[in-house]
């Protein structure tokens, strides 16, 4: 039984804005989720409902795997949405905008100044805003594209002797911060950017009236693909790319509710918005925007307790990453365990004289990378330094195309990516001259080479130094930067080659357990499942008796079909404090499991479409910690929620007489007593290793 994929990621993110409901976390936990949840939309609209937009104009009458047009599901996502940012509004104006104001948190209106404080934002504003303000002028043939998803002052404008008015769009530049403070409001005391200047706006249109006035914020289709033909340039193509989504369509338009009709009108028509693409919200647009107050310092009885990441127990700080990954392979789950390890690889292997060669792959980085400032420093040591910089991470091109030329510039060889895919995959291999040999140190990772985001997203790393691994690094560098075939590999399952066949073959070997009487069962993590192969893989075997257990943060595109699938099938979500990004499959075979990690959904953008990386965790003990992770996936009763057959859900019922128990709560704790452990059996050094 299939659910529309659009339909399921909205059900994903009202997962997201649930947590902002729940009144038992703290007022910023809240707000932060609310912040995500509108964050989501604004991508889902660039993407997904631009995507739609573009699949119905071309007149081509595709339909999904439930048999909707591309016209049907736009109607269904804009109901679903407009509901969505109902529930939205309702909670931050009942709920979260009354508890902000007792906390002095809420933004201040214009009216509740006194002389003293509107004074001096008069004075800020023609200081520090006016100047950097540009009015444009909409009643010309050929109006200037307002940017995408930044806050707009529309203005109606007469002159004083009365005639014809004129629209007047004013942009708030993003250099601007959204919630403007001054000495006069007071320690936390704001008013919001568009408030300010609609109030001041007057200032720079001496001798006209402005009648009306009212923000507004346009959503531009950011679904479009760069042209990668023979010979082409393809940075200059993806410039291009960048460009064009600059004047792409509209494909939303937020207003105020208290927006006159007649003027929505007039801003609709001048941005190419219909009325099923126009949206009127009761409240600030760019809800996104206050998920800053949580993540500034102060307040923090009004955020959760922070966690640390413990120290991986794996890791002793006092030898080299080379002399820890020759003891034996390392398994690493941030952010409950630090991220640092990794870094290091990457900066100790920049640092030592006895690497030769650097080879990795970047998707998305940091903006004030490590790993980037490392290959640069190997680079200009003289290493052999090749960085394969996937250019199509969406939305995430301009930073890519900065950090391609900041490699060049130190000397590394930088290849774009595979005509055609996306290299999604995560691996690092350095090659180290030892004892007159040459060995290699692997990473393979589930997430991307970004400090930042490892602080936040909950992913696995494997580091070895495994003979047949290293191979198997070096066959897949050599395949993707000499444009080869990616062929079989002795250990790593790449796609779109191999991957999706071997995942096929392990799900018909638990079916023919299933079918022989004999126990059989698929436990799989990942963030999405829509791929049309692999879900029928799972229909046949969830009938056949397979035991399945899957733990799917987003898009969920298949439920059984039949009674007998159904009870041997269990479908979860989880929602917490860190986005689960981790892709962990596990066969029972007979037995002895066979683990893997992976840095693919089972989507067929994943497994058809992009270079990707299946890993297989060999060593029993590391396997171990992994189908933990499982274990944990499915004993959460408190942030988990059951995907029900029509893609919505609803809380795992909890037995009374269980214990609570929230996966990644247990799983911080773990960390931090492995941690623990260690070091009372005195098997980490006290000083940190210093490279040489």
């Amino acid at each position: 039984m299939y659910i529309n994929r659009e339909i399921s990621w909205l059900e994903f993110n009202q997962r997201v804005l649930d947590q902002a409901y729940r009144r038992e976390l703290p007022l910023l936990e809240r707000v932060k989720f609310l912040a995500i949840t509108a964050s989501n939309l604004d991508e889902f609209f660039q993407v997904r409902v631009g995507g739609l937009m573009l699949l119905q104009q071309s007149g081509k009458g595709h339909t999904d795997l439930t048999g909707l047009s591309a016209g049907e599901q736009l109607e269904l996502v804009r109901l679903r949405a407009a509901r969505m940012v109902a529930d939205e509004y309702m909670l931050m104006n009942n709920e979260l905008m009354p508890l902000l104001q007792q906390a002095n948190l809420a933004p201040l209106g214009i009216d509740e100044l006194s002389e003293t404080q509107y004074s001096a934002l008069e004075d800020h504003f023609l200081s520090n805003v006016a100047p950097l303000l540009t009015p444009l002028a909409m009643e010309v043939e050929r109006p200037p594209v307002l940017p995408s998803l930044s806050i707009v002052l529309g203005l109606e404008l007469q002159g004083s002797t009365g005639g014809e008015c004129r629209f007047v769009a004013v942009v708030l530049p993003e250099s601007l911060p959204r919630r403007v403070h001054a000495a006069t409001l007071g320690k936390d005391g704001y008013v919001l950017l568009e408030e300010l200047v609609a109030e001041f706006i007057g200032h720079l249109f001496p001798g006209e009236q402005i009648v009306h006035s009212s923000p507004l914020r346009v959503t531009r289709n950011g679904d479009i693909a760069v042209a990668e033909a023979e010979g082409g340039n393809f940075a200059r193509e993806m410039e291009a790319v960048l460009v064009a989504r600059k004047f792409s369509d509209c494909v939303r338009l937020e207003l105020p509710s208290a927006t006159s009709a007649e003027f929505a009108q007039r801003i609709a028509a001048l941005v190419g918005a219909d009325e099923f693409s126009t949206y009127r919200v009761p409240g600030p647009l760019r809800l996104v925007d206050f998920g800053q107050l949580a993540s500034e310092p102060g307040h923090e009885q009004l955020k959760v307790e922070s966690w640390l990441p413990a120290y991986p127990a794996d890791v002793d700080p006092g030898m080299s990453m080379f002399e820890n990954i020759a003891e034996g392979d390392i398994l690493i789950h941030n952010p409950f365990e630090s991220y640092e390890p990794v870094i290091r690889f990457v900066e100790e292997a920049a640092q030592d004289p006895d690497v030769l060669a650097i080879k990795q792959v970047l998707y998305r980085t940091a903006k004030n990378s490590r790993f980037i400032a490392a290959l640069c420093r190997a680079a200009e040591a003289g290493k052999q330094v090749t960085v394969l910089v996937e250019l199509k991470a969406r939305f995430d091109e301009s930073h890519n195309l900065d950090q391609a030329e900041r490699l060049q510039r130190a000397g590394v060889q930088v290849v774009y990516g595979v005509k055609g895919f996306k290299t999604h995959a995560k691996i690092t291999l350095v090659v180290r001259r030892e004892n007159g040999t040459l060995r290699r140190y692997c990473h393979f990772g589930t997430g991307n080479y970004n400090e930042d985001t490892a602080r936040l997203y909950s992913d696995l790393s494997l580091l070895t130094c495994n003979e047949h691994l290293g191979a198997d690094a070096s066959q897949f560098f050599n395949s993707v930067t000499g444009l080869t075939r990616l062929m079989r590999f002795r250990r790593l399952y790449p796609s779109p080659s191999a991957m999706k066949e071997r995942l096929l073959e392990l799900i018909a070997a638990e079916e023919q357990r299933a079918r022989r009487g004999e126990r059989a069962e698929i436990r799989a993590k990942m963030n999405s499942l829509n791929d049309p192969e692999m879900m029928a893989a799972l229909e046949r075997a969830s009938a056949a008796g397979v035991q399945i257990q899957l733990n799917i943060r987003g898009i969920c595109c298949w439920v059984p079909g039949t009674v007998e699938g159904q009870a041997n099938t269990r479908i979860v979500s989880i929602v917490d404090r860190y986005l689960e990004h981790a892709r962990i499959f596990s066969f029972g075979n007979g037995g002895s499991p066979l683990v893997y990690i992976a840095s693919a959904d089972w989507m067929r953008r994943n497994l058809d479409r992009r270079v990707e990386l299946m890993v297989p965790i060999e060593d029993r003990r590391l396997a171990a910690r992994v189908q933990a992770v499982l274990d944990a996936c499915f004993r959460d009763n408190l942030q988990a929620c059951l995907i029900r057959p029509d893609g919505t859900s609803v809380p795992v019922p909890r037995d009374e007489r269980m214990p609570a128990f929230a996966m990644q709560e247990h799983l911080q704790t773990q960390a931090r007593q492995n941690a623990r452990d260690r070091e009372r059996a005195g098997r980490l050094t006290l000083e940190p290793h210093r490279p040489r």
